[in-house]
């Protein structure tokens, strides 16, 4: 492995100065994270052209998506742990075993969670406050299973993403995840609207070559399906290539056919690692979707302005998000070359950095937020949804530096092997300190859709004081694997 293009462009994160390392790891990841919104944005730009009912069909669709995408993804922070923790302990040997299983192991459950969540959308969709009989609804409908046929090759693309970044290298992932936005973004507009009302044709003045594709094709695209087909076709085109990088071995993971085969210890690993990150996840999406199903008793206005602030959210959070995916790697590999004091250091350096960031990102959202959510609607309705996405965008975004940080422990949880601790957190504080709140605010005072932001905002704050005081204890810092050393030394093995 050591002599792979894939081993040269990884960091060298266990020895000499931090800072710099852990930002050369986390910059890659940050730029990939803002492509994957990239994705969310592209699709609620252009379906945002077919008006109100569109955007908000998408926004009850994709609380369903990414609740049923979690429950398999919370299983590829195993990947990332176990390729970290074993590099830094030296275990070299260990490393395709443990990516090829875990591989083959998400893979499998995502197909499962793809036909489930095919044939249960309909009743998801209901249970979340879609009114059958809509046009919402129908379009709801068929978006989500569009996507659910797809979700095998999304997480294709998910693990390669993990594994690499659990070796250190999160360039390669980068570049992969650059090609599949340019494919998206191009292929998107022509299956959503087709030739008839296409703006690209518009920008570069090209009407009379668009008059010409439509009378010759009759092409109006597939509507809001189109975003979910795109979707798939630049993910599966990724996920090939992901594959085959990984079986050339030019990633610095060499895969071979035997180590996609599951072993009964391998599998206990990732179960152990996996499932509390994978509840945490799904739990976490869940309350993302009763808040859904809450912003839907304020209105269907409310639900397009909250589709669309929780994509911004997920944009602005972006440094904040990829510091804590590098520094899950960091403290991985730390803790796995028993250098805990260095793997805190880490923590610390990148909470700070986070919190610098986030502050002068959040005074730009709310002096801008009315501008920022009226990109992604147009139309005659679009002035109210416009004032409901600014008042979130000015409540929640006040709160951004808070749950910056939190992702930032959040990730030092997770790179450390103790996926429940973290697993406690999230729920904690992106549900029960969530829910209950904004649902009083809703009801029992009356606010309407301003009583759920300030919910929302509250939960942000008090989080980070109840994890972050945890964290100060430090004795979450241990690891989950052992270094190759004399059977005389004994070697912690426990994650909690």
């Amino acid at each position: 492995m050591s002599d792979s293009p894939g081993s040269r462009r990884s960091v060298n994160l266990t020895d000499g100065p931090l800072l710099k390392p852990l930002l050369v790891l986390s910059i890659p990841i940050v730029l990939t994270n803002l492509l994957q919104v990239a994705y969310n944005l592209a699709d609620t730009f252009w379906v945002g052209r077919l008006g109100q009912a569109a955007v908000s069909a998408i926004s009850f669709s994709w609380a369903i998506v990414f609740l049923v995408i979690t429950l398999a993804a919370g299983f590829t922070v195993a990947g990332t742990v176990l390729v970290a923790q074993h590099k830094g302990a030296g275990n070299l040997d260990r490393i395709s075993a443990v990516a090829g299983q875990t591989i083959a192991f998400v893979i499998g459950l995502s197909v499962v969670f793809s036909i489930l969540g095919y044939a249960l959308a309909p009743w998801l969709l209901r249970l979340i406050g879609a009114a059958p009989g809509t046009l919402v609804f129908d379009l709801s409908v068929t978006y989500t299973r569009t996507m659910f046929l797809g979700i095998p090759f999304v997480f294709g693309f998910f693990i390669f993403q993990s594994l690499l970044q659990g070796w250190g290298d999160t360039r390669t992932p980068l570049y992969l995840m650059l090609l599949g936005v340019v494919l998206n973004v191009v292929i998107d507009p022509f299956l959503i609207l087709g030739f008839k009302d296409n703006l690209l044709f518009e920008v570069a003045g090209l009407s009379a070559l668009q008059a010409d594709l439509y009378a010759s094709t009759g092409f109006a695209g597939f509507g809001v399906q189109g975003a979910a087909i795109a979707t798939i076709v630049s993910r599966g085109v990724g996920t090939v290539i992901a594959m085959g990088l990984l079986l050339s071995g030019r990633v610095g993971i060499h895969l071979a056919p035997r180590d996609f085969v599951l072993t009964r210890e391998t599998v206990r690993t990732i179960f152990r690692i996996g499932a509390p990150a994978s509840v945490e996840m799904s739990t976490q999406s869940l309350g993302v979707t009763v808040v859904t199903a809450l912003v839907a008793l304020a209105g269907a206005e409310s639900v397009a302005a909250y589709g669309i602030g929780t994509r911004v959210t997920s944009l602005v959070v972006l440094p904040a998000l990829g510091l804590a995916r590098g520094t899950e790697t960091v403290v991985g590999q730390n803790l796995g070359a028993r250098q805990p004091d260095r793997a805190t250091r880490a923590v610390v350096a990148s909470a700070g950095i986070v919190a610098a960031v986030l502050v002068g990102v959040s005074l730009a959202v709310y002096f801008n937020a009315a501008a920022i959510v009226g990109i992604f609607i147009t139309g005659a309705d679009a002035a109210s949804v416009v004032a409901i996405g600014a008042e979130y965008l000015r409540i929640v975004g006040a709160t951004y530096v808070f749950l910056g940080v939190f992702f930032v422990i959040q990730g030092a949880y997770r790179g450390s092997g103790s996926t429940r601790l973290a697993m406690i957190f999230g729920i904690l504080g992106l549900v029960l300190l969530r829910i209950p709140p904004a649902y009083g605010l809703l009801v029992w005072f009356d606010m309407g859709a301003s009583g759920i932001w300030y919910g929302i905002a509250a939960a942000n704050v008090l989080i980070v004081v109840l994890s972050g005081a945890y964290f100060l204890r430090g004795t979450w810092a241990e690891g989950v694997v052992g270094r190759n050393r004399p059977e005389t030394e004994t070697v912690p093995e426990t994650v909690d």
